[in-house]
Formats: structure tokens, C-alpha cells, sequence
């Protein structure tokens, strides 16, 4: 009996733990980016230049920093208070070079006096459109980017994925055109060498006839997975991908469109599938390998005209603590399989598999249960304060070392985030659920214990998680599920909002610490006097993606200070522009890149169901 009681206790205790966990990240030994002071010069509205920057990972807050301006030092004393961000109210009319000295590392953006007026401009190579084998025409439109350092400069590069105008649902039938990954430089355009017209273009890779568009086939990863500074490209592949070198992999002969097996026109259910890395400079193939788990019986992922068989998710997770880890996934509405992938520069290995279809060796660790959970998108970060990152699945979380941590059984989402606490620094999960039955649940990420739960009877496809108002402490929660917003701890803060209301992306846009919500080319401000989103800045002449997603091809922290920026294209999709804030802020914060979670986040960002990172350490009025 005393046994017992022990145990129990320990049990107790262990769990106690958990509950009050928070990430824990080795920043000594983890392997990350180095990063360089990521300056930017932008002219604003008024004709005045903005030149803003990164405060990078173990710099103070008042660390001091002197701008200059072909030279001539512009700070009468060094900036040690205030955000990382200057305004020249007086600046010349021609080109200028801006710099920014202090701190680990110096920097310095050219500017051209014809650039434009808020944001970069990235000029792209439209691909040529096509004809599908039953003849009809498509065209192409720069879809979702990612970023990565792929010379090793400590600048990113964009990484940006062309879809086909007749990119199609798994539900649907009908063929697409092919799906291209190109790599572009973030320059200005007085920076692109002579001879080389208006291309900042590095590499394109064609996935080729055998990899279907659309939203849930092609996830692509982006990241330094073998620590040698530059950062690769991993994708899943098939007979006649093309690199960027033009080198082909596997039969670029075989058309598996036409196989016997497929009964359903376009889609793909035959055939080699791959897994391939891809030089982030060259775009060369450095390995592929056989895709995990093939697809085998396609009606043991829920249907048999394969549709579910080819629901992909990815990510990239530090699941030793020190190493990056590809998750690679496939299915989530019925059996669910992510397989982790190690890559050391040479060899392309599987680390371990979860899978809901096989039943594990030791006991306990039966997964099936696990099955049906997973949403269109995933989140990745140390929930539990071992120093290793943890996969949040929808409404199930696996494990580090790829066992099963827990499973609320609330089934299949559209939408999820990740939401750290502004007292303890712990970490919740605010999910949504398509089943009319479960709604929205907030639950603490390291174990599952709900906080609350609005159940709902309709399929509720969208929810957002951000610190919108300075009145409450804390997160603000809500949903489609119902018009009211939320507290972390379940209580209505506010009644129905007025007028139109977005569950869509947030960012930090105006340069207070209250976050701003990104949907439909437009930022919106919540006006908590008023209790209504009001419109702070569009995006003109350009178009958001993904339909109803409505987001844009990027919005993360990628140069400049802590906030964020928006990549978006134009209607006709021949430029991409880098939108930055050309708001001051009083703010100082470290580059958000240098949290873990959100950079993982942003690696993620173009799977399947675009959402918004999110950073593992609160930022918002306490």
C-alpha cells in the first residue's frame, strides 16, 4: 500500500512538472543560424528614408548603435534607447549607401533613388504557362515562399513555390500543370550585377508530371539541416523532377497520370515516390531517397480514389536539442504516419517513424488510437522543457523520440497556435475542430488538459490566438465558432465585435507590442475603444493567396527589426515585394528568427493550410 501511495505521489509530482514546463533550449549548443544586422533602407510616404535593423541573439537591449549615410554619421550620439530603427529626415535626392555600425556585427543597404516607397522589389521570371494532356491551358502564380540562408552571408534568400492556375483540391479530379521551387536574392535592384537584366534568381527546380498541385501535395523545407552554414532544400519528389542544375531524378520517361491504377483523371497513384535534398545555392540534387511511408493500399488512408493518401504536412524540429530534424508527414483524417529525417551533409536517414497503422514493439506504445487527429497544419516547439522539440498534430502531440504523448480525440482542424503564457512563460494550444461537435479547445501543450472548450454543432474552420487588447492581460482567443473573444481562461472579454471581424494571420505591423491581423491585402488594427478591426495599411496592386486562406506568399521577421514583414505578389505575378513597417517603434526586442519555435514556425508556414509564427516568449501589453 505504501508502494502504492508512492507512486502515486511520484506520478503526482511528475505531472505537477509537466504542467508547469516551459521551453528549454540549449542557445549555447543548438545548431542555428548566424545571422548579419539585417539592415534595411526604405523610403516612407513622406519622402523620408527608414533605415531599421536586427538586435540579435545575446546583444543588450541598449546596446549602441550610429547610423551613417555614404559615410557622413547621421546619429549626433549613439542610439541606445528606442527600436532598432532610424529616420533621415533629410535625405539626399540620389543613390545612397546606409550603415548601421555597433553591437556583434556591422551593416548596410544600398539605396537607388528611383526605389520604391515602402518595400522591396523582387523582379520574377514568370514561367511560361502550359497544356495538360486533356488540353486544357493553365498559366502560373508565385504561390507560398519560405526563407533560408543559402550562401551562408547571414542574409536570407526567399525560396518561392510557382502554382499552376489549374492546381486542384485531393478531392477533385482533373490534371495540373507542373509545380516549379525557384531561389531568389533580397536585393536592391541597384545591386544586381550588369548583364544580368532584372533577375534575382538563383535556381528553379521542376517537381515534374508526377508531383500533383495543389495545396497538400508539395511542402517544402528549408533549412540548414547538416550545420555547414548554407541551408538546403528538402521536398518530396518523383520520376522527373528536374533539379536546378537540369539534372533529372529518376525516369523522366514515366507518366504515372496514366497508370492503370489511376481511377480518378490527374491524380497520381503510382509509381516511385522520393524524398530529395536539394544545394540551397545551386539547387543541385545532393540525395534522394525512397519517400516514407510509401503509399501502400491507398484505402487504409481513408478512402479509395486517393484523395487522403496524399494529405502531406512537414516540419523541422530540434528533437535531439542540439540537431534540426525534416518531418516529413502523410494523412491525418484517418491513419497518420511522420517520419523524422536526419541529414549530414552526405547521407539522407530516417530517425524514426510513427505511424498509426502498426502496432509498436513495446508495450504501451500502441498509436492506433492516434488516428483521425491530425489538422492541415502542425505546430513544433519544446513543450514539455526537456530541451527538445515536441510535434502538436492537431489534436494529438507527439513526443521527441517518436512516441505518442498524448491525444485529446477531438479529431480533425483546420487551424491551430501556439500560445505562451505572459506570466510563466508555459505553452497552450488553442485548436479548432471540424467534426460539429468539439468546436474550440485551449489546452496546455505539454500534456493536453483542457483550460476550456466551446463545443460547437458547425464545422468551425478557422481560429486566431493574439494579444490584440491592452485591457486584458494575456492572449486573446476566438474563433468562426462563435462572435465572442476570449481570455486564457475561458472568460468573454468581449462581446460580438462590430462590424467585420478575420480569424486569419497576425503580425507585428505598427510598432506597439499588441500584435495586428493580416487577411485579404489589408492589416487591421483591433480598435479596442470601439471593439471593431479597423483597416491600418493595404497592399496595392497585389493579391493574396490560396483562396478563402487568403495569405500572403510570407510574413515573418526576415530583415530589419523585430517586426515583421509581408511578401506578397502583384496581380500579374511578375514581382514579388518585401513590405516593411514604416512605423518607429519604442520597442527593442531580439530578432524574432532567434526564437526557436517561431523560426520553426516560418519553416513551416507553407504547409498545406498557411498559419501565421508564433513565437514561443510573449509579446504583448502584460
Amino acid at each position: 500500500m505504501k508502494t502504492k501511495r508512492l507512486l502515486a505521489a511520484c506520478a503526482c509530482f511528475l505531472q505537477t512538472l509537466l504542467v508547469t514546463a516551459q521551453p528549454n533550449y540549449n542557445m549555447q549548443q543548438i545548431q542555428r543560424e548566424q545571422l548579419d544586422r539585417g539592415v534595411v533602407a526604405l523610403r516612407n510616404a513622406d519622402g523620408q528614408v527608414y533605415v531599421t535593423w536586427r538586435l540579435l541573439e545575446g546583444e543588450s537591449t541598449e546596446t549602441p548603435f550610429n547610423v551613417y549615410r555614404n559615410g557622413q554619421l547621421l546619429t549626433r550620439q549613439p542610439l541606445t534607447q528606442g527600436g532598432t530603427f532610424y529616420i533621415d529626415e533629410s535625405p539626399i535626392t540620389g543613390d545612397a549607401v546606409y550603415e548601421v555600425r555597433g553591437g556583434q556585427t556591422d551593416g548596410q543597404w544600398n539605396l537607388a533613388s528611383q526605389s520604391p516607397t515602402g518595400y522591396i522589389a523582387i523582379p520574377l521570371d514568370k514561367p511560361e504557362g502550359g497544356e495538360t494532356p486533356d488540353g486544357r491551358h493553365f498559366e502560373y502564380t508565385a504561390n507560398d515562399a519560405s526563407i533560408g540562408d543559402v550562401d551562408g552571408d547571414g542574409a536570407y534568400e526567399l525560396i518561392l513555390k510557382w502554382e499552376p492556375t489549374n492546381a486542384h483540391d485531393n478531392s477533385h479530379a482533373g490534371y495540373t500543370g507542373n509545380v516549379l521551387i525557384d531561389c531568389y536574392k533580397i536585393l536592391p535592384t541597384s545591386s544586381i550585377p550588369a548583364g544580368e537584366g532584372s533577375s534575382h534568381r538563383l535556381w528553379r527546380i521542376d517537381l515534374g508530371r508526377n508531383i500533383r498541385a495543389g495545396a497538400h501535395y508539395t511542402q517544402f523545407l528549408v533549412y540548414d539541416f547538416d550545420g555547414d552554414g548554407r541551408s538546403e532544400l528538402m521536398v518530396k519528389t518523383a520520376d522527373g523532377t528536374i533539379d536546378g542544375q537540369g539534372n533529372a531524378i529518376g525516369d523522366p520517361t514515366q507518366d504515372w497520370r496514366s497508370h492503370e491504377r489511376n481511377n480518378r483523371l490527374g491524380h497520381i497513384l503510382d509509381g516511385p515516390e522520393f524524398l530529395s535534398v536539394f544545394d540551397g545555392l545551386t539547387g543541385c540534387v545532393l540525395k534522394t531517397t525512397d519517400y516514407l511511408p510509401a503509399r501502400g493500399n491507398i484505402t487504409t488512408w481513408g478512402d479509395n480514389y486517393g484523395n487522403r493518401v496524399d494529405r502531406f504536412l512537414a516540419g523541422v524540429g530540434y528533437l535531439d536539442g542540439i540537431h534540426p530534424s525534416a518531418l516529413f508527414c502523410r494523412g491525418y483524417y484517418t491513419r497518420t504516419a511522420i517520419v523524422a529525417w536526419n541529414w549530414d551533409g552526405k547521407d539522407l536517414t530516417p530517425h524514426w517513424v510513427f505511424d498509426t497503422a502498426k502496432k509498436q514493439r513495446a508495450p504501451g506504445e500502441d498509436w492506433r488510437s492516434y488516428a483521425g487527429q491530425g489538422n492541415h497544419n502542425l505546430r513544433i516547439a519544446d513543450v514539455d522543457g526537456d530541451g527538445c522539440d515536441e510535434i502538436t498534430y492537431g489534436s494529438m502531440c507527439v513526443d521527441h523520440d517518436g512516441r505518442g504523448l498524448y491525444n485529446t480525440g477531438f479529431g480533425h482542424g483546420d487551424a491551430i497556435h501556439l500560445v505562451p503564457s505572459p506570466t510563466d512563460g508555459q505553452l497552450y494550444i488553442w485548436d479548432c475542430h471540424e467534426n460539429k461537435r468539439d468546436g474550440v479547445d485551449f489546452r496546455h501543450a505539454a500534456t493536453g488538459r483542457v483550460i476550456f472548450q466551446n463545443k460547437s454543432p458547425m464545422d468551425v474552420g478557422r481560429c486566431m490566438a493574439a494579444d490584440i487588447d491592452p485591457t486584458h492581460p494575456g492572449y486573446e482567443l476566438w474563433s468562426v465558432a462563435d462572435p465572442h473573444i476570449y481570455n486564457m481562461k475561458g472568460e468573454v472579454v468581449r462581446e460580438s465585435v462590430n462590424g467585420r471581424s478575420t480569424c486569419n494571420f497576425g503580425i507585428w505591423w505598427d510598432g506597439d507590442l499588441l500584435r495586428e491581423l493580416l487577411d485579404h491585402e489589408t492589416v487591421l488594427k483591433y480598435n479596442w475603444q470601439e471593439n471593431r478591426f479597423d483597416p491600418l495599411f493595404r497592399f496595392e496592386g497585389c493579391r493574396f493567396n490560396n483562396g478563402t486562406k487568403s495569405n500572403p506568399c510570407l510574413s515573418a521577421d526576415i530583415l530589419g527589426d523585430w517586426r515583421e514583414e509581408v511578401v506578397v505578389r502583384t496581380t500579374d505575378s511578375r514581382e514579388l515585394r518585401l513590405y516593411v513597417s514604416p512605423h518607429p517603434t519604442a520597442h527593442r526586442l531580439t530578432c524574432l528568427e532567434e526564437d526557436i519555435p517561431y523560426r520553426l514556425s516560418v519553416a513551416a508556414e507553407n504547409t498545406a493550410y498557411n498559419q501565421p509564427p508564433e513565437p514561443a516568449r510573449y509579446i504583448g501589453a502584460r
